[in-house]
């Protein structure tokens, strides 16, 4: 696989951004170290007809202020911090509340909206992308100086590698993830509801209406939160339920099924007229699988398009939200002078030729 890199007429903090065209012989993505946005991701149907599947903007400057948070990497902590607080050696830090009463995706300039630095690196697959980024001591209030890594790697299998790092000179707080949104029918194409996921997890940590998790560990069988087996998105999603209520929708942590810590799989999504099939795999024990609920036609995406409510779908693997404040989360705790090494991979294939 080979990278072409180019610079555009934009430098944010005085660091130049760059884009990155990662392509094997069916498919091709754009990447910026801003942020670690993945901008596109252009596929082929069963037909043969390549369609960009991920939402965005033609604009860069809407990704400078956008709160979507489109294809970026999201750091120190993703998801949700309850009360906006977290306790770390029995010292209290009070973080951004950027999300009513509550912390979300590492705050008012969290990793989405910072510059990488950026390398092109080879192995023996070909060439990939690295990028790194020093968040320094109490940066948006976290602890310890965290160097972070985020390697993406495009295979000629039409896998999509997210290597994860990270090494602190404190105890701390890190839970990476990515965030794009996926409409496996063309970004343009409306809504995601007809979509058939199945996610490997019996069951979710159950979430309040500020979508902070109450603590319970919920069995998804016989709810409308049951994609044990694939499911349309849409059969279940305006059903009279408490957690589609709390959500607007489907907004939850699916607590993927006989965690080891190793590569499996945790979900996959199927579109049935373009034939295209999304898998996801990772090392880490939680999913949390968005539709897309607070999207609204104001807006403006790709081509002129106008994103309307669930037209992409989220599947950020994860630990669990709010973990610091439930005994029995998962721990997301870094150790000083430990490394944090998590991989997610996103699978791109044709089913119905």
């Amino acid at each position: 696989m080979r990278i072409q890199r180019e610079e555009i007429l934009n430098k944010i903090d005085g660091k130049e951004i760059y884009v990155y065209t990662l392509s094997n012989e069916n498919t091709s993505m754009k990447i910026t170290n801003y942020g670690g946005i993945i901008l596109s991701l252009i596929t082929p149907d069963k037909f043969g007809t390549k369609d960009d599947i991920v939402l965005g903007y033609d604009n860069f400057e809407d990704y400078k202020t956008t709160t979507t948070y489109f294809g970026a990497i999201i750091g120190r902590c993703a998801n949700r911090i309850g009360k906006a607080e977290i306790d770390v050696d029995g010292v209290k830090y009070k973080l951004a509340k950027n999300d009513g009463n509550n912390h979300l995706h590492g705050g008012v300039k969290g990793f989405n909206r910072v510059v990488w630095d950026s390398e092109v690196l080879n192995d023996k697959d070909g060439e990939y992308l690295k990028l790194s980024y020093l968040s320094k001591d109490g940066e948006e209030e976290y602890p310890g100086n965290l160097e972070v890594t985020v390697e993406y790697k495009l295979t000629k299998e039409n896998e999509l590698i997210i290597n994860y790092y990270g090494k602190c000179d404190k105890n701390t707080v890190l839970n990476l993830t990515n965030h794009s949104y996926f409409n496996l029918k063309g970004h343009a194409s409306g809504d995601i509801l007809d979509h058939k996921v199945r996610i490997y997890a019996k069951n979710i940590t159950a979430a309040d209406s500020e979508s902070i998790p109450t603590g319970e560990i919920r069995s998804v069988e016989g709810t409308p939160m049951d994609f044990s087996n694939l499911k349309c998105i849409g059969a279940d999603i305006n059903k009279e339920y408490d957690q589609l209520i709390n959500g607007n929708g489907y907004d939850h942590n699916w607590i993927i099924d006989d965690y080891t810590g190793e590569l499996k799989k945790a979900a996959e999504v199927i579109e049935d007229k373009t034939g295209r099939m999304l898998e996801v795999f990772t090392t880490k024990p939680g999913v949390q699988f968005y539709t897309g609920n607070f999207l609204d036609e104001n807006e403006i995406g790709k081509g002129g398009v106008r994103y309307k409510k669930r037209q992409g779908l989220c599947l950020e693997t994860q630990y669990f939200p709010d973990s610091l404040h439930h005994s029995g989360f998962s721990n997301i705790v870094l150790k000083a002078g430990e490394e944090y090494k998590h991989t997610t991979v996103y699978k791109m294939s044709i089913i119905n030729k």
